[in-house]
């Protein structure tokens, strides 16, 4: 099974890396872009068929170790 994990920044906390990206696109003549925040991507696949066992180790994957859930949200989508 194949399973998709999104982690973003929550709302309200700083994202230098974004401001930083921003600041590129402006650098490069990209004015129209504002508001860059940045996250990472995890493409995983799950042994097993059971779709609510795989969910759950995905959780416990982010809750442990992929995401720092003080600052950060994550979804977990399933493919």
């Amino acid at each position: 099974m194949k399973a998709r994990i999104v982690v973003t920044l929550k709302t309200g906390v700083l994202d230098p890396q974004g401001k930083a990206i921003e600041a590129a696109l402006t650098s490069f003549g990209i004015d129209a872009i504002s508001g860059v925040r940045q996250g990472k991507v995890f493409d995983l696949e799950v042994a097993g068929e059971n779709r609510e066992q795989a969910e759950a180790a995905l959780k416990a994957a982010c809750e442990k170790l992929l995401a720092n859930t003080v600052v950060e949200n994550y979804t977990v989508e399933i493919v």
